[in-house]
């Protein structure tokens, strides 16, 4: 006998999660599925020997969209907003980083001349309306608003920063502009690492009565009579009257078999964001004052996320981030990566390896499932299909946001289409 659930929810990360709490209240029986051992998706924290670490460098916005809808279902978030008066690198020569109104006045990256028009730059963009950038690259933007090519390197960072997208040239203006917009309004380093959030989702899911099964694969999505039929890893069959699937669109396209012809043609062509992470713990700083950098030239990160945010055990450790964004078009070699991004943590913190307690390189991080370019065809995204029933979220899903923002937004989009098809 199959089982019977109204809603079927295909994915057990922020995007999904959301969507299971917003239904929750609504007298609908909820199935949640989760094809890994353990739930939260790229939101899922690893306890190593007593260290917190997400996968790779992880920051909440404290202004965007996505904390509301958090705090809605009564999601505490707990961490410290991490200072940016770090280093930036140029050809090896280190530069106080002008992300602060102190860093501004006082490095020596930038003449008087470039330090007035980044600043007239970032006022720009706290006031900019990016409804006004459509159908612009972040290229040809940061070229409109900035002759100098320090201050155009420097904005390409806070993109990076932002985003962790890394070809500007391909990438919507608008998008990318709302996003280091909601960066400038402050991020939060999560106690605890980002698996809280998805531990506090699921909590009141269960409660709820949102039942959650585990390391299930959907096989098959098909269409029968009035309902859609789930086929599962285990042998089990689903019925349901709707999916919300949460996956990347090449998972949905393969579960969907000859259906997937009636997705969007634009599903075929997203391109992902992609990036290396290097996640270490030390039992101390070498140099503790080193805290944030970048580089100017190679697209690399560097942040030490334990001064703001409690992430061991003991609380005493310290745990940070080195990462290498991608381009798309990059030739990916993983034990070159690896080196340059052990290199550059030498360089903030010399000797590193004597204190540490463990680390773990990732060459192939998929950050966004979709690369945020222009064009029509990238605004066809919306939650309902064209398959009678079935509803998209996840990073991907939202036109208008990606990370966590888009994954949060697009879960209670798609919850609240089915709501709205229910009281029809």
């Amino acid at each position: 006998m199959a089982q019977m659930h109204d809603v079927v929810i295909i994915g057990g990360g922020l995007a999904g999660y959301t969507a299971a709490n917003h239904l929750s209240g609504y007298n609908l029986s909820i199935l949640l599925l989760e094809k890994a051992k353990n739930i939260g998706g790229r939101a899922r924290t690893n306890k190593v020997q007593n260290q917190y670490l997400n996968i790779g460098p992880h920051a909440f916005h404290k202004k965007g969209k996505a904390k509301s809808i958090l705090e809605r279902f009564g999601v505490e978030l707990h961490g410290n907003s991490p200072k940016l008066n770090g280093i930036l690198l140029d050809n090896h020569i280190e530069y106080a980083a002008p992300f602060t109104p102190s860093g501004t006045l006082t490095t020596s990256l930038l003449n008087w001349k470039e330090r007035i028009e980044w600043i007239i730059v970032i006022a720009k963009v706290n006031q900019l309306d990016t409804e006004k950038l459509t159908g612009q690259t972040f290229e040809q933007w940061v070229k409109q608003v900035a002759p100098s090519q320090k201050v155009q390197s420097l904005l390409y960072i806070l993109g990076r920063l932002a985003t962790y997208c890394h070809a500007p040239e391909k990438v919507s203006a608008k998008l990318i502009v709302s996003h280091i917009k909601s960066v400038m309004g402050g991020v939060l380093y999560l106690d605890g690492g980002w698996q809280t959030i998805i531990d506090q989702l699921h909590h009141r899911a269960v409660i709820s009565h949102v039942k959650v099964q585990t390391h299930v694969t959907v096989k098959l999505i098909t269409s029968v009579k009035h309902d859609i039929k789930l086929i599962l890893s285990n042998g089990d069959e689903v019925l349901t009257k709707y999916v919300i699937c949460t996956t990347s669109p090449a998972e949905l396209n393969k579960m969907l078999g000859e259906q997937a012809d009636l997705l969007p043609p634009v599903f075929n062509a997203f391109t992902s964001v992609r990036g290396a992470a290097l996640d270490v713990a030390l039992t101390h700083l070498p140099n503790p004052k080193r805290l944030f950098a970048m580089d100017m030239i190679e697209p690399i990160y560097y942040s030490v996320h334990s001064n703001y945010a409690r992430l061991s055990k003991d609380g005493k450790s310290a745990v940070l981030h080195v990462f290498k964004y991608y381009h798309p078009e990059d030739q990916i070699d993983g034990k070159k990566v690896q080196s340059e991004l052990e290199c550059f943590l030498e360089k903030m913190q010399p000797g590193w390896k004597e204190f540490k307690i463990t680390s773990r390189y990732m060459p192939h991080v998929t950050v966004n499932q979709r690369l945020p370019q222009i064009g029509a065809g990238h605004m066809q995204l919306r939650s309902q299909t064209d398959i009678t029933g079935l509803y998209i979220a996840g990073d991907w899903a939202s036109p208008h946001s990606i990370l966590a923002e888009g994954a949060i937004e697009s879960g209670l989009h798609a919850a609240e289409e089915i709501l709205q098809k229910e009281k029809r």
